[in-house]
């Protein structure tokens, strides 16, 4: 990917609101912003946003805790040490950070999600694939999750020459996933060209997501490639509202898939259609009252909370509030000494979930808003 100056020439872009173009370069900052931070008082809580309603000093802390976990175990280059999903679990662990209101200019974390954005277009191939095809055979969990984070990087970077260079790696990015979508209208774990047109939900889901990302940050998306993706997650619905794993697997509800599904529709503006009150029940059914992690989840309770927690938030709070209280408690009690949680791929990943869990109702990420 060609690393684009801050003096190259680029004609004007009409959604995008002017924005004052800083004398400091992006290398002075990061040198400069840690001594900053400390020199005027950022440290923490008292700079984290709050929502009404967060009364609990423990969730708090164990917010803190968990950041300064991911925080700490940051690499120089920006990305964490995980030896599966580099790309996928550096972007999950950037939109965590993004979550405590913190961006690239500003904010406790800000060094950090800088060099996790600066890692990621680091990634960006001239195809516009985000990740590296030759060391990660599900490359486009990266691609998706890079999307979602870059896209709400954009809307608060504050450097013109990044700004520009985001919008220039979004733009292929959705280029790249429109023409990674299967026949179905769904995604694999690589593109339809590398997977021989092979689909499944949870590579489906990271797409939706990050292309309405982009779509909201004010890059242009193929209306036909949401609505594919749409009619996609409808065919793959079985008879009890549940969603099967892929079109080529179909007759097993999966209530992670179905969550995921949820969320993603909602993503897509479909809040009430035709299949959603019938998903929405299978998933009440099986991921509301009962939160242990007793194998309904399929082995993959944190992926499955991390997205049901979007659909219940998006319920309202009378919904939302009694159900937060049930999760939140239930995540803190697990959490290490150290700040992590542990659990399934690594504890990175399980960290970055739970930290973008137990932050939704901040609601500082437009991703994630209502």
């Amino acid at each position: 990917m060609r690393i684009i100056s801050r003096y190259s020439h680029f004609p004007p872009i009409a959604y995008l609101e002017p924005r004052p173009v800083t004398l400091l370069s992006r290398r002075q900052w990061l040198g400069t912003s840690t001594l900053a931070a400390a020199s005027l008082g950022l440290n923490g809580r008292s700079s984290l946003a709050q929502s009404p309603g967060r009364t609990n000093p423990a969730w708090e802390q164990s917010i803190r805790s968990g950041l300064d976990y991911l925080a700490r175990t940051q690499t120089a280059r920006g990305q964490w040490n995980t030896p599966s999903y580099p790309t996928a679990l550096a972007a999950l662990a950037g939109t965590a950070l993004l979550c405590s209101g913190s961006t690239t200019t500003q904010g406790p974390y800000a060094q950090q999600i800088a060099r996790c954005t600066d890692f990621l277009i680091s990634k960006c191939r001239g195809n516009g694939l985000i990740g590296d095809p030759t060391t990660d055979n599900r490359y486009t969990y990266g691609h998706g999750f890079s999307m979602l984070l870059l896209s709400q990087v954009l809307g608060e970077e504050g450097y013109e020459d990044r700004r520009l260079e985001l919008l220039e790696v979004l733009r292929q990015a959705v280029d790249f996933c429109c023409n990674a979508q299967t026949d179905a209208g769904g995604w694999g774990y690589v593109s339809a060209k590398d997977g021989a047109n092979y689909d499944e939900g949870s590579t489906t889901i990271t797409q939706v997501q990050g292309l309405r990302g982009c779509r909201n940050a004010g890059i242009a998306v193929p209306a036909e490639a949401i609505e594919k993706a749409k009619n996609y997650i409808y065919e793959c619905k079985n008879d009890d509202g549940g969603i099967s794993y892929s079109s080529k697997q179909m007759g097993t509800s999966r209530p992670a898939i179905t969550a995921a599904a949820l969320a993603a529709l909602y993503n897509a503006g479909d809040y009430d259609g035709q299949h959603v009150p019938e998903m929405l029940k299978y998933s009440r059914e099986k991921l509301h009252t009962n939160i242990a992690d007793d194998g309904t989840a399929f082995g993959h309770w944190h992926y499955t909370y991390l997205y049901y927690s979007q659909v219940v938030y998006r319920q309202g709070d009378e919904q939302w509030l009694p159900f937060r209280d049930r999760l939140y408690d239930k995540i803190v009690s697990e959490q290490a000494s150290d700040g992590s949680w542990t659990g399934q791929i690594s504890p990175v990943y399980i960290t970055a979930c739970n930290l973008i869990i137990l932050q939704l109702d901040r609601g500082l990420l437009p991703i994630y808003q209502r």
